[in-house]
């Protein structure tokens, strides 16, 4: 028979002290009911990424770290991102267990898919993605721009599954693979198609946040889409130049038709006009060079080859002082 895999959950929180204690428990039941049913390992964890919150939250993981074995945890010099938090405990778990499922920390994902995930991966799946299958909870506007986020992304070349956010299965041999992605820029549901291996999709319907406030505003929403399309693709610098040369033909006949209609003696004066294609013109090219300044900025920040996380503390790493201590005595 073969061995029962070893899964660990990798919940990255950031200020989560209010909703921490009610959801924790709840992921340690799901691991405790999926050790029941024999479908991973007792060896399983629960790994909880702070991202250097400024509440409570590292504390009341290390406070679960004493009372359940299954509770560990990783705590980020500084607060880094989402993205940031969710690689760095995905990274610290690829070498420990088997597979590993990220989810947020909010309660909002339906905990329960996780069953059909670990069952698609005995199936032989690699990575399972975690689909909302619909989006009844979202306002309008809400629910309008997210699925309008994906179709863009995908228009614009950003190979993404539609209505995934980070809530998937990634075996650790996909891990290993997707680790020789070395860019700083990440965008990690972009990221993961592009490893390839088997993979399929899990539906789910996703629910209210159980506690806390939201930490994605439309702000940052918007800032996640658009480094997603700059980092995977380079389309947009493909589409301004386009652009310009549609622009530029336009110019030509214009000036060919200001030519003529000065021969023809019809030409008046035309201020109104000119002040319209100068600012039409004027907005074309410093967009243009503002996505172009984007990717030039991507590419700077690439090339420092920064750190894309530093881990500052581990609960068990006092255990493991402790340890030599003894063993030094």
């Amino acid at each position: 028979m073969q061995p029962r895999p070893i899964l660990w959950i990798v919940i990255p929180c950031y200020n989560e002290e209010q909703v921490l204690p009610i959801t924790a428990p709840m992921f340690l039941n799901k691991i405790n009911d999926l050790v029941k049913m024999e479908k991973i390992s007792p060896s399983s964890r629960v790994l909880f990424v702070n991202d250097g919150s400024k509440d409570k939250t590292w504390q009341i993981i290390c406070d679960l770290s004493k009372q359940d074995e299954h509770y560990i945890g990783i705590s980020q010099s500084r607060n880094r991102g989402h993205q940031n938090a969710v690689l760095a405990g995905l990274m610290e778990a690829m070498n420990r267990c088997d597979i590993t499922i990220s989810i947020d920390c909010d309660g909002q994902d339906d905990i329960n898919a996780m069953d059909a995930m670990v069952d698609e991966y005995w199936k032989g799946s690699e990575v399972v993605y975690g689909v909302r299958s619909k989006r009844a909870t979202d306002t309008w506007f809400k629910r309008t721009t997210a699925e309008g986020f994906y179709k863009v992304m995908n228009a614009l070349g950003a190979e993404v599954v539609f209505n995934h956010a980070d809530y998937r299965l990634v075996s650790s041999r996909v891990l290993k693979h997707f680790a020789d992605y070395e860019e700083v820029n990440i965008f990690l549901r972009g990221m993961f198609p592009l490893v390839g291996f088997k993979s399929t999709s899990v539906y789910y319907e996703r629910a209210e946040r159980l506690a806390g406030e939201s930490h994605y505003p439309l702000r940052k929403m918007l800032a996640l889409a658009f480094n997603g399309i700059t980092s995977l693709s380079v389309k947009p610098i493909t589409l301004i130049a386009g652009l310009g040369v549609f622009v530029s033909l336009l110019g030509v006949a214009a000036a060919i038709w200001a030519i003529v209609e000065a021969i023809l003696g019809h030409t008046v004066a035309g201020w109104a006009s000119i002040i319209c294609i100068v600012c039409l013109l004027g907005g074309i090219q410093l967009i243009s060079l503002g996505v172009i300044g984007q990717y030039i900025g991507k590419t700077y920040l690439e090339t420092k080859r920064r750190p894309r996380y530093i881990i500052s503390e581990r609960t068990w790493e006092p255990t493991q002082r402790h340890w030599i201590e003894e063993e030094k005595q």
